[in-house]
Parts: structure tokens; sequence; C-alpha cells
């Protein structure tokens, strides 16, 4: 394994890594692909749920989020104002939701991990503009992803966005580094500033994935553990990419291959 562990512990992955992640990641993205076409008013979170882990199994993959740490499926999806880490379930989307979901498969060891959000049916103008915004927010994290910058570059290209927008970053939930580990370092915060947390380098791996919400920024955990939801009931937005830094900047390993992962994304007929 072409991989070696830095002073920080965090893990450099060489080409045997990249390539194991690109499988991964493609087949994720193809996954939330899929449910294109059934994120409409009526189906349940549990069928998407369903959906994906026939698509794993079909696929010999599988979904990383099932039993981790007692969560109980497959996929989170998280409606209007829930942050991340919704758990399916039996309540019928409705016209209007907006959702989030957040698909990890694991093959030949690797974990491919994306999200991202899905209107269902046709949605509020001040939910296409979150939407909007936390897209953007993302894609200018990954923007300042290059060797000698540093994990605090990507927060403060998203908190200067983001909250030059009106929208607040939440603080509690952060991306993660992965490879052959669902999480490991180093942590992604969504906010800070250039020059701090730890200097990216060549090799490492990670998620870049920012909770965007439209009122203010604090959660609350509902007593199922899982479930994070903004204290305002406002709505919240993410979108996640997996990236690994390269000599010279980073490559995405979730990216649609059918160009549904930015909006304005395919709206189910």
């Amino acid at each position: 394994m072409d991989t070696e562990i830095g002073t920080s512990g965090i893990t450099l992955y060489g080409l045997e890594g990249f390539a194991g992640m690109r499988t991964a990641g493609q087949l994720a993205a193809e996954a939330l692909d899929m449910l294109v076409e059934y994120v409409v008013p009526g189906v349940t979170t549990e069928a998407l749920d369903q959906r994906v882990m026939e698509f794993a199994r079909d696929h010999k993959a599988v979904p990383a989020p099932l039993n981790y740490r007692g969560f109980p499926k497959g996929i989170c999806t998280s409606v209007n104002h829930v942050v991340c880490h919704g758990i399916p379930g039996p309540k019928p989307l409705r016209e209007g939701d907006i959702v989030n979901i957040d698909v990890t498969l694991i093959v030949d060891g690797w974990h491919g991990d994306t999200s991202r959000m899905f209107s269902v049916g046709q949605i509020p103008r001040k939910a296409e503009r979150l939407v909007d915004v936390t897209y953007e927010s993302l894609m200018r994290g990954i923007a300042a992803v290059k060797p000698g910058q540093t994990t605090g570059h990507i927060g403060e290209a998203i908190q200067t966005f983001a909250e030059g927008q009106r929208c607040s970053v939440v603080r509690e939930f952060c991306g993660h580094g992965l490879g052959l580990n669902f999480h490991e370092p180093p942590n992604i915060l969504h906010y800070g500033k250039a020059g701090e947390g730890v200097e990216l380098k060549p090799g490492m791996i990670f998620t870049i994935e920012p909770m965007i919400n439209l009122g203010r920024a604090p959660v609350k955990v509902l007593p199922d553990g899982w479930t994070a939801v903004t204290r305002d009931r406002q709505l919240s937005a993410q979108f996640e990419h997996s990236i690994g830094v390269t000599e010279d900047g980073c490559e995405v390993f979730t990216l649609s291959p059918k160009g549904y992962h930015c909006p304005p994304f395919a709206v189910a007929a």
C-alpha cells in the first residue's frame, strides 16, 4: 500500500489510494444520480434508503452508515430544517421540500462519501437561494485547496462567502479525512482564518461538506441522538464532495457522471 502517516497523524495516500477513491466516489455519485427520478412528492425517505441499499448490493458495495455507531439506515436524509444525520423514515416528502441525501459507499475498502440537495417538485425562492449559496460555498472551499495552504483557507473561503450572502455556517459539524476509514484526521472546519489549522499536503484525502443555514447558526440534536436541526427551524442545506490534494491543487472524486451535483439540478418529472 503506497501510503504514509505524516507527523500530524494524517494519512498521505499514493496512486493506489487515489484510484480506489475514484472508484468508490464515482459509485456514490451514481447512487445519487439514480435517486433523481424517485425524489417526488409522496415518496418516503425510507423508500429512498431502500433504493440505495439495493443499488449498493447490485454493485457489490457496502453502505458505510448502516450500523455505524448504531446508525440504523444506509443513508442520511435531512429535510428542510434538518441540518444533517436525518434518519430515513415513513413520512412522505411534500411539494416544496428540500432534502439533503448523504451517501457513503465502501468499494474494496475505500469510502466514497458525498451528499447533495434535492428539490421535491417546485420549491420556494428562498430555498432555491439557500441551495445556490450552499453549493457555491462548497466550490469556493474546494478552490482553496492546494499544497501549502491550510485547512483555515478552506474555512475562510466558505465562511466569507456564506455570511456575505446573509446566511450562517454551522459550527458543530465538519468535514473529515477518509479513505480506508470512514472518519480519520484531519477535521475540515467550514469557518476560520487563512493560515490556521493543518497545512495541506499532496496525498491528503478528506471531505468538504458545509452546512449553511438560512437563519442563525446554532443547531441541536434530537433525542434520537442523530438528527441535528436548526434551533430557529429555518431551512438548512448541505453539499459534500470527497477530494484528494494533488501536487498543484485537488481532485474531486464524487462528481456526478450526469452533471447533477450542481444546481440547477434535475428534478423528477
